[in-house]
């Protein structure tokens, strides 16, 4: 099978962006990413710009301007996130078989997720993200679903040869017993209203600055429980977990409401993760920068961890759930 991104020569990534109109200087730098191909673009008599190169076959033109259309809404209400740049009158662009988008780019460094006042800070920021985004559906993304998330890559994970078939039907009773559980989790919250989300808010999609966040990448933005965008931010035992919640959502419910019911789904969401994590990997096992980053991944350990964890996420699933302390 043809690598997804084996077009992407340094040549080639110059000639895509000046397909657009701009005039390219000659400085590239690739930047890290596995899902889609980034780079910083030098422009002339300009600052770089941010090349993203979307994964062929993964998003459809519409689905992807909807990520477009999210950011600039949030930018439009003064909130940190980095919209794409209109080109032309475009913020999508084609290129021989390329999607491509073009944003400014942002620096910043990690935050401190152990200080309460940037927990509260962004607490305050996905409150803000979380209004816009309860205002109008997405018609073109997905929603986050047991089925995607869970019952899918299990299945696909069944149907390969990644497993090791000592541990095939042990892994396959660890991943039902643990999907029960989330089902469980999620007939415990009730109903949620699914809002537009982030959809992956963790450490590395949050850049901080002496002026505080903004948040990039968005390119899982999906319909979800707003509690999606909250739980990656939590870490440790119970009550440290508790604690941070606390900090993240004083800040959080100036700006949306918060309903206490959506917290019986962060160990199912957790769970939801470690299996559509693997699923990930194992459809992107054509590109070779997974074989290469993840070369752990078809070894008899790895499955065996993963066991582990999920059999101590069934035991976290039926435990009470995370507890405000204010």
């Amino acid at each position: 099978m043809t690598a997804p991104f084996g077009p992407l020569t340094p040549d080639f990534v110059l000639s895509a962006v000046e397909s657009t109109g701009l005039v390219c200087d000659g400085r590239l730098l690739t930047l890290n990413s596995y899902e889609n191909r980034v780079y910083q673009v030098g422009i002339d008599d300009a600052q770089p710009l941010i090349a993203k190169f979307y994964r062929p076959g993964r998003w459809s033109d519409a689905a992807i301007l909807e990520e477009h259309a999210f950011l600039a809404e949030l930018a439009e209400a003064e909130i940190p996130a980095v919209p794409a740049v209109a080109v032309g009158g475009r913020t999508l662009h084609h290129h021989e078989g390329f999607r491509i988008a073009l944003f400014p780019r942002r620096g910043g460094r990690a935050p401190e997720l152990d200080d309460p006042a940037v927990l509260g800070w962004l607490g305050r920021f996905l409150g803000r993200i979380h209004a816009i985004g309860a205002k109008t559906p997405f018609v073109h993304r997905p929603s986050l679903t047991i089925h995607s998330f869970g019952e899918e890559p299990r299945d696909e994970l069944l149907a390969s040869a990644f497993i090791p078939p000592e541990l095939r039907e042990t892994w396959r009773s660890v991943v039902d017993q643990a999907l029960d559980g989330v089902r469980r989790c999620f007939s415990r919250a009730g109903d949620q209203p699914s809002i537009r989300l982030h959809g992956d808010v963790h450490g590395g999609n949050v850049l901080w600055t002496d002026a505080g966040p903004h948040f990039v990448d968005f390119d899982d933005a999906r319909s979800g429980p707003a509690v999606q965008d909250l739980w990656m931010l939590l870490s440790g035992d119970a009550p440290a977990m508790a604690r941070q919640l606390d900090h993240v959502l004083e800040g959080y419910e100036q700006f949306a409401e918060f309903n206490p019911a959506s917290l019986h789904l962060v160990e199912a969401l957790r769970t939801l993760r470690l299996i559509h994590y693997a699923g990930w990997i194992a459809r992107r096992w054509d590109d070779p920068a997974f074989p290469a980053a993840f070369g752990w991944f078809d070894s008899p350990r790895y499955w065996q961890d993963m066991i582990l964890a999920l059999r101590e996420q069934i035991a976290l699933m039926d435990e009470s759930p995370l507890a405000r302390q204010f």
